[in-house]
Parts: structure tokens; sequence; C-alpha cells
């Protein structure tokens, strides 16, 4: 039996890269209309963040798009994941206390749903790292136990 669960083990891990790579791409394509909407409209998101009550809604715009447009190029390129990922995150957890909770969970009803999924994704790239196909690997040799 436990040389069945081995064989078991080692054949689920052959799409492990696979996934990992759709799961940066897939997030890299989720961030872009999103950021591309707050760099063209700049002074419209700083009045949106501003009624929303984000602290420094001037600072926080720029942060927030900027963290989002390099997330859409380092997540494709699989670069400087890990640290993407973290810095990511915390644009979700404040997506989610920000703008989302107050509608409850439901992506019907503009809820947290689609930012905690996101946040998520980005935890598990934050702790597992870009794998195989990515530069990361290349570059840093990240994720050779792989």
């Amino acid at each position: 039996m436990k040389n069945f669960m081995s064989e078991v083990a080692v054949l689920f891990s052959y799409p492990k890269n696979l996934v990992m790579l759709a799961i940066r791409l897939i997030l890299a394509y989720g961030f872009a209309t999103p950021a591309l909407l707050k760099i063209n409209n700049l002074e419209d998101t700083v009045t949106w963040f501003d009624s929303m009550s984000i602290p420094l809604p001037m600072l926080s715009t720029y942060l927030v798009s900027s963290i989002e447009t390099m997330g859409i190029i380092l997540l494709f390129l699989g670069l400087f994941t890990r640290y993407i990922s973290l810095l990511l995150s915390c644009v979700m957890l404040g997506a989610i206390f920000f703008v989302h909770i107050e509608h409850g969970f439901s992506v019907g009803n503009n809820g947290f749903e689609i930012p905690l999924y996101y946040l998520i994704f980005l935890v598990f790239l934050a702790s597992f790292g870009a794998g195989k196909y990515s530069l990361d690997r290349v570059f840093f040799k990240d994720g050779l136990d792989d």
C-alpha cells in the first residue's frame, strides 16, 4: 500500500508546475483590467479611494496602481513571484476590507468572494514560488526541488 501511495503522489506531482503557471497567468490577466482602469483614470481613482475613506487616497492610488501593474508583468514572467505575491496580497486585503466586505461574500452583490480567491492564490504563490516554468527558477534557482 505504501508503494501505491508513493506512485500516486508522483503521478499527481507531474502537472504541478503547469498548474502553478496557470495560476500565475490567470492572476496576471485578472489584475489587468482593474490596473489599467486605475492608471488611465488616476484622478477618478483618488476620488473613489477618498470616498471610501481609504487613508492617504493619493498615495494609496499610486501605490495600488503601481503594485498591480508590476504584478501583471512579474506574475506573467514568473519573476520575483514571492515578493510581488506578498504585495498583491496586501492590495487584496485592502480591497476586501475597504471595498467589498460591507457587501457580504457573494460576488453577485460586489462581495469579497473574488478578492478572497485572489488572496488565496497569491498566498499559495508566496509560499511555494512560481514553479518550474518561471524566470525565478532561471535566475534564482527557486523551485529546483520540484
